[in-house]
């Protein structure tokens, strides 16, 4: 079964594929009867992709739901689509497509011979077939090709609902059963009056190519996904005691060591173990340069090995690597549904019961205008087969697929439909300074020690205290103290304090290293290093102090500056942003000098209020709550900004989540990742403005599509109403509705980052 189980903030969640859904009100029937399942708490159905996402508590028999969700599908009309877990999507979009050509192929050739007489009729011709050849090339069309159509509708009438299936198949069954009527009742055999087996066997045919076109069409919405499945290559060459042996990669484990030639495809996630090589990451990161990797460094599957024969080590398999987890992020983001579907679903609950008041209302009328049940039978028929609400079903949902598809081409993973929804109004961007605006590699540039102490050994106890932590201002110490040679010492303890720094037991010595502000908390006078320090801040460093503890508490003891150095083109980019009419904020940990500093090396105005500085991590959360209020000179207080947050750190988290929309870079933490709406698989700051431009573009297409879709059948429904044209071209129209708004999606396609 084509079922995926995966935990969820709420609780858990299951995809499962569904067969047969055909416009938007059978994605309406499908949630109402997943919503009545004990213990499904929601239920959210795409027609483009033809699947459905149910959440359900925690804790409940995960198998049992599946197997009540797969019955509850089953009795609504629909199959639930089976598959194997691992299954890519050629061969679900294969079993969720028309059965090939063929339907369509005999449709036609049935169809043809019954539209001599039209063909006919413009050359002065009486091509006119018998009354037993025009039924006998119509009813199996009607009645065989034609009978998924029937069983639609016939599940749709046991749910008390609608769907296009029903209207199609009342209007043509009325079309020829008046065929037949009237060929049975005809006074002389030799006089037939003017039949409609053509009408009802080309509207079916109709149906039968519009269905085959579309699902065509919908696959190549799938393309990104398509991409991304061809990057797993299926075999890899595992190193053992006998050598090269060629594995299935679905073999591999964590610790196997592989050989890697020129050439080859990165099959899982892994380190380099052995030699040195360039790797190019552009199918994952957009990337198109190649990078270097050498012995310890990472390793992404589905990345293409360079010119050098490597050895590495794999570090994850199966879902836990990272081509696995952009593929569920892009697949989940294309089966979401967008908050403006909400309108389209409302729409449809009452739209097939609308259409079928219509139908009769348009019998009764023109019956009563006088025109004869026959003419008043055949407009009837035109208004249920005009009325097919695909459309309005795949409007939303294929622009979305085809959105996110073109922005993980590009470089950036949309995790769900609400980030490219609202991404589009944002009118701030607040990014976080360090590894997002900078490269996040400061370096030392200056450590001073209090007067009468010996600045290299003090260096030397300052990096040792701390090598336990991953903060960049550690690494650029132990860095430091690595390429002067000295020798770190082994750590008693050391804990680290968000925001402020960390401190350490060293050789039975108390020492706490962080920032000045942690230092005036802790009532450290800096004495002799204050001015020192005010110098070096004004220069635009990030000062550090280090204090140790003595029998008076706690005293200074060397003063560290930091540097760090703009990423290339982020300048360029926070000014295109700012040419867009988008306020561009600054956020920062760091004193006022050096982040006020940056912030003129990158373009920004701090006199303008585009620096927010000394923000301690539990504070950048409030910030963009205050920004979307209208704090921080945005504008009057309780007007409403649509805020977005670019970050990389664990301390950007609840930023991250709180902002409107959050951005995390791609080489930043997993927390930071799972916290944002959208990630940028590269540290290239362009990428932001890439992903408003195609959530705006995305955004324009919804609503063109929704647009068309809703004139198309309100148009249509007048039109065929009033007897403007025939169930023919109804048939034709409707084929064409679905089509046209999958093509219009696809545009988006065409996209190209500037």
């Amino acid at each position: 079964m084509n079922t995926t189980i995966a935990s969820a903030a709420s609780g858990q969640t299951l995809d499962l594929g569904i067969c047969g859904m055909s416009c938007a009100s059978c994605v309406g029937r499908v949630e109402r009867a997943l919503r009545q399942v004990p213990g499904v708490q929601q239920a959210s159905v795409n027609l483009a992709t033809e699947s459905a996402r149910i959440t359900f508590a925690a804790g409940t028999d995960a198998a049992a739901m599946a197997a009540l969700s797969c019955r509850a599908v089953r009795n609504a009309g629909y199959e639930p689509r089976v598959a194997g877990p691992q299954e890519a999507p050629e061969a679900l979009s294969r079993q969720a497509a028309v059965p090939g050509f063929l339907p369509v192929g005999l449709g036609l050739l049935l169809s043809a011979p019954l539209l001599l007489p039209m063909l006919g009729a413009l050359f002065d011709r009486h091509w006119m077939l018998p009354a037993w050849a025009q039924c006998a090339l119509a009813t199996p069309v009607q009645f065989i090709l034609g009978a998924r159509l029937y069983k639609a509708g016939w599940h749709a009438l046991k749910a008390l609902s609608g769907n296009m299936e029903l209207l199609v198949a009342l209007g043509t069954s009325a079309g020829w059963g008046l065929s037949m009527w009237l060929w049975l009742t005809a006074g002389h055999p030799d006089h037939v009056p003017p039949l409609y087996f053509e009408a009802s066997a080309v509207v079916v045919t109709l149906v039968l190519l519009g269905k085959w076109l579309e699902a065509r069409a919908k696959r190549q919405t799938m393309a990104a996904i398509r991409a991304l499945h061809a990057l797993r290559p299926d075999v890899a060459h595992l190193l053992g005691p006998d050598g090269e042996v060629p594995v299935p990669v679905a073999e591999l484990l964590v610790g196997d060591k592989l050989v890697l030639r020129p050439g080859e495809r990165i099959p899982v996630d892994g380190r380099v173990h052995e030699g040195c090589t360039q790797v190019d990451e552009s199918m994952l990161t957009g990337e198109p340069l190649p990078v270097a990797r050498a012995v310890g460094e990472r390793l992404t599957g589905g990345s293409v090995n360079g010119d050098g024969r490597i050895v590495m080590e794999v570090t994850a398999v199966g879902a836990e690597t990272v081509l696995a987890r952009i593929i569920r992020l892009v697949a989940d983001a294309q089966a979401a549904k967008a908050p403006i579907q909400r309108l389209v679903d409302r729409v449809s609950a009452i739209f097939v019961p609308v259409v079928l008041l219509l139908a009769l209302a348009t019998l009764l009328g023109w019956c009563r205008a006088g025109a004869g049940v026959e003419a008043a039978l055949i407009h009837a028929v035109t208004v249920l087969v005009v009325a097919c609400p695909c459309a309005l079903g795949l409007a939303t949902p294929a622009a979305i697929m085809a959105g996110t598809g073109v922005a993980a081409g590009n470089g950036i993973l949309i995790k769900d439909a609400q980030a490219l929804e609202l991404a589009h109004r944002v009118d701030t961007v607040v990014f976080d300074k360090t590894g997002t605006l900078t490269l996040g590699q400061p370096r030392l540039t200056a450590f001073e020690a209090a007067p009468g102490l010996d600045a290299t050994a003090l260096l030397a106890a300052v990096a040792s205290v701390q090598s336990g932590s991953g903060h960049p201002l550690a690494r650029a110490v132990v860095q430091a103290a690595r390429e002067r040679g000295l020798t770190l010492l082994p750590l008693d303890d050391m804990r680290a304090v968000p925001g402020r720094g960390s401190e350490g037991e060293l050789q039975g010595q108390s020492y706490r290293v962080g920032s000045l502000r942690w230092m005036q908390e802790s009532g450290v006078n800096l004495g002799p290093l204050a001015p020192r320090a005010e110098a070096l801040q004004r220069a635009g460093a990030t000062v550090s102090a280090v204090a140790q503890r003595s029998a008076q508490g706690w005293e200074p003891r060397a003063l560290m500056a930091f540097a760090d150095t703009p990423k290339p083109g982020a300048r360029a980019a926070l000014a295109a942003l700012k040419a867009r009419g988008i306020r561009v904020l600054m956020l920062s940990g760091d004193s006022r000098g050096a982040a006020e500093a940056m912030a003129r090396q990158l373009g920004l105005d701090p006199d303008a209020g585009e620096v927010m500085a000394q923000v301690l991590p539990g504070d950048k959360a409030q910030c963009i709550r205050d920004l979307q209020q209208g704090g921080y000179g945005l504008g009057k207080p309780g007007k409403r900004h649509t805020v977005a947050m670019v970050g990389d750190g664990v301390n950007d988290a609840p930023a991250l989540a709180v902002a409107d929309v959050g951005m995390a870079m791609g080489n930043g933490t997993d927390a930071a990742m799972h916290a944002a709406g959208i990630t940028l698989m590269r540290g290239d700051i362009r990428l932001v403005m890439a992903a408003l431009d195609i959530s705006r573009r995305t955004v324009v297409k919804i609503r063109q599509n929704l647009f068309w879709a809703f004139v198309y059948n309100l148009l249509g429904l007048a039109l065929a109403a009033l007897g403007q044209f025939g169930p023919m071209l109804a048939g034709a129209a409707m084929a064409l509705s679905s089509v046209s708004v999958i093509a219009n999606a696809l545009l988006l396609k065409r996209w190209r980052m500037q």
